[in-house]
C-alpha cells in the first residue's frame, strides 16, 4: 500500500534518522532511573553557573529555588555538591535556610530546592556555592498570609527567541513591587531556524524531538540576560503550553508531530516534560501534574491549569466534532479539582492562571478551535459552575495569541436576552490576555476588520494585535485592574522604551468590565 506523505514530512525525512536516533529509551521516563558512575579523577574542578538563578511557587513559608552548576570544560564528575543559602540580608550576614544538593547529569546538574521554614510576605536573598564558586544572588518573596492588602502580578507568555529580544522581561525585572510573574506557556518554541523567527540563530538548529534538544534549548534561553533577571528579581508561577513540546500539542498528539520521522508522541512528549521540569523553577507533584494552586492571603487564591497536556483531547476538525459533550480539555479530574478550588476558596479573588482563550472568538472567517471555542461543553459547565454556585470575583489570565485582549465571559454574548454589552449583564467573569513577550502578532489578527469583530464579539472590550509587552494586574479588596504594558521594538536589542496601554478593572461583585478610572 503506498505511503502519503504530507509535505512537511517529506521535508523531515532528510533528518528521521538523527531525530529517531535521540528517542531511546533512556531519554524517557522514569526519571529516577539510575545513571552509571563515572570514574572520579580526583576532585572536581570548579564549575560555573552560567544560567542564573531563579525561584517560584512562592508559599507562605517556603519558595522553590533554582540554578544549573555547568561543570567545567573536559571534565566529567560523576556529581557535584551544591550548598545553597537564604538570607534576609543582601551580604548574606545571617543565613535563615541553608542546605546541599546533589546534582549530576541525569538531571543536566540542574538544582532545584524547596526551602522551607520563611516568614511569610518577605523578601529573601539566595545564591549557591560548588567547588569554591558562588552564584550570582537571588531575591524572592514568600506568599502573604492572612489579611493582605494588595497583590501585584506581571502576566506573560509567548517568549520566542528567535523572534526578538525579551525587553518586557527587562521591564519586569526593573520593578519592584511584583508579587510574582505568572509565565502562562511558551517558555520556548520548539522550532529549527528561519522557520518561526530569525533574529536570534536557535540551538540546537533543527526542530527538538529529544531530551539532548530540549535541554539545550532551555539552556540557550536562559543565557539571555534580561531572562536571567528577570528571573533572579521575582518568583514565577508557571505553566506549559504547546511550544514546550510541539506545536497545537494535547495529550495523544500534536499537529505537527510525525510519528514516521520523529517517533513515537509519548517518548517526545517524555522528553519535553522531563526538560521542562529540570529547568523551571515549579514545585513538582509525582504524577507529573501541573495544576496546582497558590494562596495570596485572603485576598487571591491563584488556581493553575493545564489545558493543555493532561486531559485535552485533540482538536476537533469542526464545529460538529467539538460539540460532542464528552470532549474535554481540562480532563474530568482536572475539572473537579478546579471546581472544588473555586468554590472552597475564602479569598476575595478568584484568578485562574491558563493558556487558551475561554471566551468566544469569532468573526475572522474560519473556526479557531485550538482554544476553549474547540470544548464547548467544557467551557458551559465552567460558566455554570460559577454561576449556580455563587463563585463571585473570577479573574481568567490567558497566554498563546500573541495580542491583547479584554472580554467579559458569558454563555452567548450574541444572545441579548442572556448579555448585555452595554452594562455588562449576564458575565460571570473577566479574561484578560496578554501578549507575547517577543512573538509576532498572527496574521489573521492583522488583518481582521474592526467592525465585523464588534459585531460577532460584543463582550470583547479590547483587542491589540500588533504590540508585545505584559499585562500587569493589580488586586486589592475592591477591584482587580489590568493593565497593558508595551515595550519598544522587539527586533532592535537596545530599544529601552515602555509604554503604559490601556487599563481596565472589574470592581468586586460586578465580573464585568470596565475602563479603569483611576489612573
Amino acid at each position: 500500500m503506498p505511503i502519503d506523505l504530507t509535505r512537511r514530512e517529506l521535508l523531515h525525512l532528510a533528518g528521521a534518522a538523527f531525530a529517531l536516533a535521540g528517542c531511546s529509551d533512556s531519554e524517557s521516563p522514569p526519571v529516577s532511573r539510575p545513571e552509571p558512575s563515572l570514574p572520579d579523577s580526583g576532585p572536581p574542578a570548579p564549575p560555573t553557573f552560567d544560567h542564573g538563578v531563579a525561584s517560584g511557587d512562592p508559599t507562605p513559608s517556603a519558595v522553590i529555588l533554582w540554578t544549573r552548576v555547568t561543570p567545567m570544560a573536559g571534565t566529567r564528575p560523576a556529581s557535584l555538591a551544591v550548598d545553597w543559602e537564604v538570607s534576609e540580608r543582601a551580604d548574606f550576614s545571617t543565613l535563615v535556610a541553608t542546605g546541599t544538593f546533589v546534582t549530576t547529569a541525569q538531571r543536566d546538574w540542574t538544582v532545584k530546592v524547596d526551602a522551607a521554614g520563611l516568614t511569610a510576605g518577605s523578601a529573601y536573598h539566595y545564591r549557591f556555592r560548588s567547588v569554591g564558586v558562588t552564584s550570582p544572588s537571588g531575591r524572592t518573596r514568600t506568599a502573604p498570609e492572612g489579611p493582605t492588602a494588595q497583590v501585584r502580578f506581571a502576566v506573560c507568555s509567548c517568549s520566542n527567541y528567535a523572534a526578538g529580544y525579551f525587553h518586557a522581561y527587562r521591564a519586569m525585572a526593573a520593578r519592584d513591587d511584583l508579587d510574582a510573574v505568572l509565565h502562562l506557556g511558551d517558555y520556548i518554541y520548539e522550532y529549527p531556524d528561519d522557520y518561526y523567527g530569525n533574529l536570534r540563530r536557535y540551538e540546537p538548529s533543527h526542530e527538538l524531538i529529544t531530551l539532548a534538544d530540549y535541554r539545550a534549548r532551555y539552556a540557550q534561553c536562559r543565557r539571555d540576560a534580561d531572562l536571567q533577571a528577570v528571573h533572579a528579581r521575582h518568583p514565577f508561577v508557571v505553566v506549559w503550553d504547546d511550544h514546550e513540546l510541539a506545536n497545537n500539542a494535547s495529550r495523544d498528539g500534536a499537529k505537527e508531530h510525525m510519528p514516521l520521522t520523529e517517533g513515537s508522541w509519548s517518548t517526545r512528549r517524555a522528553a519535553a516534560t522531563r526538560a521542562y521540569m529540570e529547568w523551571l523553577p515549579i514545585r513538582e507533584q509525582p504524577d507529573g501534574r501541573i495544576f496546582r494552586a497558590l494562596s495570596f492571603g485572603d485576598l487571591v487564591h491563584l488556581v493553575m491549569l493545564d489545558t493543555r497536556l493532561w486531559g485535552r483531547d485533540l482538536q476537533p476538525r469542526d464545529r460538529q466534532a467539538a460539540a460532542d459533550p464528552q470532549r474535554q480539555i481540562l480532563g474530568a479530574d482536572q475539572e473537579r479539582w478546579m471546581v472544588s478550588e473555586l468554590t472552597r476558596t475564602g479569598a476575595r479573588w478568584k484568578v485562574l492562571g491558563q493558556q487558551v482563550l475561554v471566551g468566544q472568538f469569532r468573526g475572522f472567517g474560519f473556526d479557531y478551535l485550538d482554544v476553549w471555542e474547540g470544548y464547548p461543553a467544557a467551557r458551559a459547565r465552567l460558566f455554570d459552575a460559577i454561576r449556580t454556585m455563587g463563585v463571585s470575583d473570577v479573574v481568567v489570565l490567558t497566554g498563546d495569541i500573541h495580542a491583547s485582549i479584554a472580554m467579559d465571559l458569558t454563555e452567548d454574548p450574541t444572545d441579548p436576552q442572556r448579555y448585555d454589552p452595554m452594562t455588562g449583564r449576564g458575565s460571570v467573569a473577566i479574561e484578560l490576555v496578554t501578549p507575547g513577550i517577543s512573538s509576532p502578532a498572527l496574521p489573521f489578527l492583522q488583518g481582521a476588520d474592526p467592525e465585523t469583530l464588534r459585531r460577532a464579539m460584543p463582550h470583547m472590550k479590547y483587542l491589540e494585535a500588533t504590540r508585545n509587552g505584559f499585562v500587569l494586574l493589580e488586586l486589592t479588596a475592591d477591584r482587580a485592574v489590568g493593565t497593558w504594558m508595551y515595550v519598544g521594538d522587539v527586533s532592535l536589542p537596545s530599544d529601552a522604551t515602555l509604554d503604559e496601554g490601556p487599563s481596565f478593572m472589574t470592581r468586586s461583585g460586578d465580573n464585568r468590565l470596565q475602563r479603569n478610572s483611576m489612573r
